[in-house]
């Protein structure tokens, strides 16, 4: 058998054993996660264990990002924590199905190139909030039953293990790479722990993970308006903080490996993963950046290892639960805060002197609301808005008019900059009504009429020209910016000649 093949990706060589290893790290990572993050939700394990098999089956063979990983997420579970207690899990089964359908209908109308209007400062800080989340996170397993920190030799015990699982990620690349540095560490504390029978909390702590195939099951609701009404707000949150989660995770799995997924098709995976996640008992997700990032940190590019985390995960459920769950958690705290030190943009550390203000101050506030208030969608949509409202800002400033008289005593107004609701202001600002002479031209070659302010202003210096016996024409003007004036072509005389061509970028994403 050849080393490397190809699997649903005739494009990309897959190394067979890499792939294996790191799907099999990933799954292990994935029990407690999913454990976890079903408890948050009030929810029975079996129900994040169950949509953790589904999503990352489904996105694994179908997504448009191979290598990334998705499965039951904390952003999900404290969207329906509230639906859980006031309506029960049945609920929760429809409002998954419904946000599925409206992640299906996003990718399907190509919704993910909007993800472009993300700027680079949003995703430094959304990336070191979540990398901060992952690190806090971890904090509560060095915590009892009852809720008090470890101390003496448990705590001494489980931080041992915990430095040697990051020690052995850490330090065992740097000697060879024929084996995944993660597994090599859960491994090693697994054997250490179990053959010398030490004392430390487990996964079975936590909760038992024995279970059977995901049972196919329609959610037993009323199919009512009211039902619909109730289910709906919900299921929109779950939808865009699923699509934004795992679009942002995309675009960082691409910067990692250096190659181009497919926002679209994720947005359609996600979506029927998120539908067959409700029909198969699973509280839904979107895609997980830590277990994305131990899958290509482990060197893996392809499907293969997506498809191996899902599979193996059922594998643990169905067959090997008794094995896993004496998997110590002090071995998944080391991998997970290896994944937070691993996640953190340091560099974007060092590019606070060298940045522009505004953009720090954009990271910073991306970061402290992700980590505060743990809504991811809520912490993006601040930072693009912030982000635009700089933007505007920035270009309302820039708008310029260069003023001359030709031979025949027309004066030309030439503008520079974008004409908008934030530079009307600056604009009206440029023209002289009562000296100048009795013809004005407006040239836009350098410039754009971008929206129904800028409009309007154009309305309005064209009424204050008149109204001094001044005839006014404006020039250059694209075929957008003269589509929006149709409405004003009778106070406006344009100037159609000499109009510049453009060309319009079409998204073949």
């Amino acid at each position: 058998m050849k080393k490397y093949f190809n699997l649903f990706d005739l494009s990309q060589k897959v190394n067979y054993k890499t792939e294996i290893l790191s799907g099999l790290t990933v799954a292990m990572a994935l029990v407690p996660e999913a454990v976890a993050f079903a408890l948050i939700a009030g929810l029975s394990p079996l129900t994040g264990l169950y949509a953790a098999f589904v999503m990352g089956l489904i996105t694994s063979i179908f997504g448009g990002r191979p290598g990334m990983i998705s499965g039951a997420t904390g952003a999900v579970a404290v969207v329906i924590v509230s639906l859980v207690v006031s309506h029960g899990v049945e609920y929760v089964f429809a409002t998954v199905i419904l946000a599925g359908i409206i992640q299906l209908a996003a990718g399907t109308l190509r919704l993910g190139k909007f993800m472009r209007l993300v700027p680079h400062p949003v995703i430094f800080g959304f990336v070191n909030g979540l990398a901060i989340i992952i690190f806090m996170s971890q904090l509560a397993q060095f915590k009892d039953d009852a809720g008090n920190w470890l101390s003496g030799s448990q705590l001494y015990i489980f931080l041992g293990f915990v430095l040697l699982t990051m020690l052995v990620i850490w330090g065992l690349p740097r000697l060879t790479k024929a084996v995944p540095a993660a597994l090599t560490a859960l491994l090693l504390v697994f054997g250490i722990v179990y053959f010398f029978g030490i004392d430390t909390k487990t996964v079975g702590d936590i909760a038992s993970i024995q279970g059977g195939f995901p049972p196919f099951h329609l959610p037993s609701v009323p199919f009512t308006l009211e039902t619909l009404t109730i289910i709906f707000p919900y299921a929109a949150i779950v939808a865009g903080v699923g699509l934004i989660e795992s679009l942002l995770t995309l675009n960082i799995v691409d910067e990692i490996t250096e190659t181009r997924g497919r926002g679209n098709k994720e947005a359609v995976a996600q979506g029927t993963a998120n539908i067959l996640s409700g029909l198969f008992s699973g509280m839904g997700g979107c895609a997980m950046i830590g277990q994305s990032l131990i899958n290509v940190s482990s060197g893996a590019r392809a499907r293969l290892s997506g498809i191996v985390a899902a599979v193996m995960l059922l594998v643990f459920i169905m067959f090997g639960a008794g094995l896993v769950e004496k998997l110590p958690m002090a071995a998944l705290t080391g991998l997970m805060i290896m994944v937070s030190i691993g996640t953190f943009e340091w560099a974007s550390l060092r590019t606070f002197n060298k940045m522009p203000k505004s953009d720090i101050f954009v990271m910073v506030m991306v970061t402290l609301v992700t980590v505060f208030l743990h809504n991811l969608a809520l912490a993006v949509l601040v930072g693009v808005v912030i982000a635009a409202l700089v933007f505007a800002w920035d270009n309302a400033k820039r708008i310029r008019a260069r003023k001359s008289i030709d031979a025949e005593g027309v004066k030309h107004y030439e503008i520079y900059g974008p004409l908008f609701f934030g530079s009307v202001a600056a604009f009206n600002e440029k023209f002289d009504v009562a000296n100048d002479p009795d013809e004005v031209i407006i040239d836009f070659a350098e410039s754009r009429v971008v929206d129904m302010s800028a409009i309007e202003a154009l309305n309005k210096i064209t009424e204050r020209y008149q109204k001094v016996g001044k005839k006014l024409h404006l020039k250059h003007l694209s075929p957008d910016c003269k589509q929006l004036l149709q409405n004003a072509d009778q106070l406006i005389d344009v100037n159609v000649m000499e109009d510049p061509t453009y060309k319009v970028a079409v998204d073949t994403i």
